[in-house]
């Protein structure tokens, strides 16, 4: 796996190609070799199993990819800027109280949502958690910038 990655981050992508289809035959023959010894497989391994199948089935124009087996749940989010297109993994939404930074709740969110809607939901779990509703809210957007974009909300107006 490291020749394929390092040839790819070195546009050798004819290399990159033979590397990661040598990378699926290993994982077939594993598989298969698997099926064949174990005639009870735990659901563990059953799992595993399944996923390598999702693996070994998917093709680049495929929904649903598996990017990471440690990691099942990693999506793939566009980012839409140049130097870096996409990011792998799911938008966390942080709700922290206003003098102390301390965090209230924190959640995740699958499937890319727009970050003006995931404000209603954090909101929601920080009532739940805590038992006090919030008259006001600062909307803040980290894009790993220096200097983040603030939007202040009312919240029976705006909800």
């Amino acid at each position: 796996m490291h020749k394929q990655s390092s040839y790819a981050r070195a546009n050798q992508f004819k290399k990159a190609r033979k590397q990661t289809k040598k990378l699926k035959t290993y994982l077939g023959r594993i598989a298969r070799d698997i099926r064949r010894k174990i005639q009870e497989p735990t659901s563990v391994m059953d799992k595993l199993l399944i996923l390598s199948d999702k693996v070994l089935a998917q093709e680049r124009n495929s929904k649903n990819k598996i990017y990471s087996i440690h990691e099942t749940e990693v999506e793939c989010i566009s980012k839409g800027k140049i130097h870096k297109k996409y990011e792998f993994g799911c938008k966390v939404g942080f709700v922290t109280s206003a003098n102390t930074n301390w965090i209230l709740g924190a959640k995740a969110f699958h499937g890319n949502p727009y970050d003006g809607h995931t404000l209603k939901e954090n909101l929601e779990q920080v009532k739940r958690i805590t038992g006090v509703e919030l008259k006001q809210a600062t909307f803040c957007i980290l894009d790993r910038k220096k200097t983040p974009s603030k939007t202040n909300f009312c919240l029976p107006e705006c909800l």
